[in-house]
């Protein structure tokens, strides 16, 4: 019996620095996923779930195998794993869905836990300003683009993508296992995106992205909170609501 508890984590950017490292960051998400399971009944990934991910029509990028059986037997359970697209895994389509059982999201989701209403977004491209990646993000998500990428060899396409996969500021982040910044909240644009978001819903209680990397939890005003869930390459911080209060918590094996 689930005790009703939702969990929240996103960019566990799978595949950099390299294998290896990839690997040891892939069994402590699944000794995660095993330390929630009895009592998870929701589970969010708030994207960037892998560094690289192109799903070709026959073939998607080996490996994973560890986080995908372990993300398959809690939806074979009936626990809800939602996966939504980030920047770096956006041309994820419908094999995780079909494969994998997740359920997954391309756009920002409203949903009510206990009363409490939730914000959920990766948080890519939201807020003011950060044109130029905006624009980049259409020209990947443009079909007609997909379709020219899908015309490479998988062999070709994947080592392309893996290749600045690992030559990204997160892979050498990765590589010295050390955290790149910190956030001053009142400049981030998440955080003027989530009062723009709170102006049109003012009851919404906690407004919870990925993207940033580095954990945040901050009060908006009385009743709301922006959460920034951190990430699973240096902070291994994931969020939980007990039905009462979201509270950001570091994994300890």
């Amino acid at each position: 019996m689930h005790s009703g508890h939702i969990f929240f984590a996103s960019d566990f950017h799978l595949g950099v620095p390299d294998h290896e490292q990839s690997l040891i960051r892939e069994k402590k998400i699944v000794h995660w996923l095993e330390s929630i399971e009895n009592e998870a009944s929701e589970i969010f990934l708030l994207g960037d779930v892998f560094d690289f991910w192109f799903e070709y029509r026959t073939v998607v990028p080996k490996g994973y195998v560890r986080l995908l059986g372990k993300l398959a037997q809690l939806t074979d359970k009936g626990i809800p794993v939602h996966v939504f697209r980030g920047n770096h895994d956006v041309w994820a389509f419908d094999y995780l869905t079909k494969e994998v059982g997740i359920i997954l999201h391309r756009e920002p989701v409203i949903r009510i836990f206990n009363g409490k209403k939730f914000y959920l977004a990766h948080g890519d491209g939201l807020g003011p300003g950060d044109k130029g990646y905006k624009f980049l993000k259409k020209v990947f998500e443009m079909r007609f683009n997909q379709l020219l990428f899908r015309w490479l060899h998988p062999d070709l396409g994947t080592r392309m993508g893996l290749y600045f996969s690992k030559k990204s500021r997160i892979a050498n982040i990765a590589r010295e296992n050390k955290a790149e910044f910190q956030l001053v909240v009142e400049n981030e644009m998440l955080y003027h995106y989530s009062l723009s978001v709170l102006r049109d819903n003012p009851e919404i209680s906690y407004l919870v992205f990925g993207h940033r990397h580095v954990p945040v939890d901050s009060a908006l005003n009385d009743h709301s909170r922006m959460i920034i869930l951190g990430d699973w390459v240096t902070h291994f911080t994931y969020a939980a609501f007990d039905g009462e209060q979201l509270e950001l918590k570091h994994f300890e094996e």
